[in-house]
């Protein structure tokens, strides 16, 4: 395992539905997350909404992610996007939570793309997180680079 620390930020808030002016009111994670299940990556531990993670300076990269869904059609009208999972862990005040470092490929995914020092975590909900607050990503070198 490789960990690094970063500071929790807004996001675009479209992945948990809380977005004003999303065209995915229930949230991307809560229309996304059956299709994952339905592939074999069941999330339903996870909150339906992605913990977005600031690495800077340092960045990360996909090596041989755990899971990796190409092409999935998971909205009626878009086109398809490829997304694929890492496993990771997340410590919160002295608290670890098992999560997934959730990364739609930017290749194929329209509008919201991230820099490479954001990392988009899937965690169960973490009581007392906020902007700002300090955390530790840990992920596994076979499936990630954390480069600093």
């Amino acid at each position: 395992m490789q960990q690094i620390t970063g500071i929790v930020q807004p996001g675009y808030r479209v992945a948990s539905g809380l977005a004003d002016n999303s065209p995915y009111p229930a949230g991307t994670m809560a229309l996304q997350m059956p299709h994952f299940k339905r592939l074999g990556l069941d999330l339903s531990d996870c909150y339906p909404g992605t913990l977005n993670v600031n690495i800077a300076p340092a960045e990360f990269e996909l090596v041989k992610p755990a899971y990796t869904f190409p092409d999935l059609r998971w909205i009626e009208g878009f086109d398809p996007e490829t997304f694929s999972f890492c496993h990771c862990d997340i410590e919160f005040q002295n608290q670890s939570y098992a999560g997934w470092i959730y990364y739609p490929h930017p290749e194929t995914k329209i509008g919201h793309h991230q820099p490479p020092t954001l990392v988009e975590v899937l965690a169960p909900m973490i009581t007392g997180i906020g902007y700002g607050d300090r955390v530790i990503l840990r992920g596994r070198s076979d499936e990630l680079t954390l480069s600093r």
